[in-house]
């Protein structure tokens, strides 16, 4: 199981700069809205993607997707995970829980 992250952990990291947030939806819920700077990235293409948006298999990497019952973010961590990422962890409750705290969105 990926190791976790908690909202505030999450806000203090984009805002430091020292996160790369991946939007396991992607597609359109990653253009309706998500986290700030969230790259999309599905499952079905973290193989062909990763290496290209995620560079550094070293560097802090966090996915998260819809709420709690949403498991694509655990996917696509997984796949990381068999890619060689090395510091991938998971915001488990997701992009509801950012929203209901208040939280800033952005959109495409």
């Amino acid at each position: 199981m990926t190791a976790l992250i908690s909202r505030d952990e999450l806000r203090e990291a984009i805002a430091a700069g020292t996160v790369t947030v991946v939007d396991a939806l992607a597609g359109d819920y990653w253009a309706k809205q998500h986290l700030p700077t969230a790259i999309p990235l599905a499952e079905a293409h973290v193989a062909a993607l990763a290496p290209r948006l995620l560079p550094d298999k070293s560097a802090a990497i966090v996915t998260y997707c819809s709420n709690v019952l949403c498991a694509n973010s655990q996917q696509v961590a997984n796949r990381l995970n068999a890619l060689g990422y090395t510091n991938v962890r998971k915001y488990h409750e997701g992009i509801q829980d950012w929203v209901e705290a208040g939280l800033p969105v952005e959109t495409a």
